[in-house]
């Protein structure tokens, strides 16, 4: 569906004001706070929900000429976090994610559920199918009008495994049992936690599940992902716990044929550090240019993996990155704009007007209801509130 030309023209009227950010709010922030949520796009609408946000779900019309959060019918599972979700023929599938099956559960688990919200009748219903594979930190993004690929994931059996162990050992009374619990999980390589390394695909008309190859890369979890037609870029995104990459790549999808193709990897910092990578960073397209903007990840981590320590965040902090980088003519650049504060775990989507940034968590780990747009503008980005 085309935007109206009137609602474009006003949109683009209103981001000229503004060359940096704005002191009039321009998008408005949403009623509460989210991170760990799932979120999805069908033209101008834009949908997020769950995770911090408990079973709350919202919408807004991203062309309108005054657009307002609108609230939804709320979500009737347990509450996942980290689910992935796309949206596909007026309904938006919600994949995975990880909880506890009933609140008074011990230890969360990775869920294998899918739940559907039909977005004219503004209701959910559980589908009658189970994930293959766990898809908790996963990738999801719409091939056409039944299928939906889904990249990443961790792996259902050895996480739930390890979440039991480290929720029903007593910290205070077991703390060596307790320690080495999370050592001998956390000191692993990348390939023994066998992730998802198939795209795995969900037909939506025949509730079937199959898959189109594996990825010849390392899989990821928490890598942004923004697809145009049938060309998908992952960036970045964990190897394995605390773990970023900086690798970023494409698939293209045509039928049965998968070609995947290595981009140039994210830049160092401007102080010559090297590139970590981060997991759960806004991404999305504007003005031909791919925008990537915040995420975390432990400063320290890399350089200590590749000396073999494969509990490479053991002592570090975490960070959230305030950096924005943006990448056309196949290279990236790292923008002078920064974000207001480091953030992460949120939800990001392309517009004509740029960007959008949705909520997510801060450096203290409290979650955010702000909503920023990230506009490309003469080879940097500004951001209008």
């Amino acid at each position: 569906m085309k935007k109206s030309c009137t609602r474009f023209a006003m949109v683009c009227s209103l981001l000229s004001l503004s060359t940096s950010v704005m002191a009039e709010q321009l998008w408005p922030d949403l009623p509460q706070p989210i991170k760990n949520g799932i979120s999805a796009q069908t033209d101008n609408m834009v949908f997020v929900g769950l995770g911090a946000a408990g079973q709350s779900f919202y919408a807004m019309d991203t062309a309108s000429s005054k657009p307002q959060w609108k609230k939804l019918a709320d979500f009737i599972g347990p509450v996942p976090d980290q689910a992935t979700a796309a949206a596909v023929a007026g309904k938006i599938y919600v994949f995975s994610g990880s909880g506890k099956v009933e609140s008074t559960d011990k230890a969360p688990v990775i869920f294998d559920s899918v739940y559907v919200y039909d977005i004219n009748n503004n209701t959910w219903s559980k589908q009658n199918t189970r994930t293959p594979v766990g898809l908790l930190g996963a990738s999801a993004y719409p091939l056409n009008q039944t299928e939906i690929a889904i990249f990443g994931g961790y792996n259902k059996q050895q996480f739930d495994q390890y979440l039991h162990a480290v929720s029903t050992i007593d910290k205070d009374t077991e703390p060596q049992k307790w320690q080495q619990t999370v050592t001998d999980f956390m000191q692993r390589a990348p390939e023994d936690y066998q992730w998802n390394q198939a795209i795995q695909i969900y037909n939506t008309n025949t509730n079937n599940w199959s898959t189109k190859g594996n990825s010849p890369y390392l899989a990821n979890c928490g890598a942004a992902l923004v697809g145009e037609g049938e060309r998908i870029t992952l960036i970045s995104g964990e190897i394995k716990p605390g773990l970023r990459t900086p690798m970023v790549k494409a698939v293209t999808i045509k039928g049965s044929q998968v070609d995947w193709q290595q981009l140039a990897s994210l830049p160092d910092a401007a102080n010559g550090q090297l590139q970590e990578g981060v997991a759960g960073a806004y991404a999305g397209k504007n003005e031909g240019a791919l925008i990537v903007a915040g995420g975390a990840n432990f400063i320290g981590a890399r350089g200590k993996a590749e000396q073999g320590d494969w509990f490479a965040h053991d002592g570090l902090s975490k960070h959230w990155s305030e950096d924005i980088y943006t990448y056309r003519g196949d290279k990236w650049a790292l923008a002078s704009t920064k974000l207001p504060q480091g953030l992460a775990y949120g939800a990001s989507f392309s517009t004509p007007a740029g960007v959008l940034m949705v909520g997510g968590e801060n450096a203290t780990g409290k979650p955010q209801s702000k909503v920023y747009m990230l506009r490309y503008e003469q080879s940097d980005v500004s951001i209008i509130d």
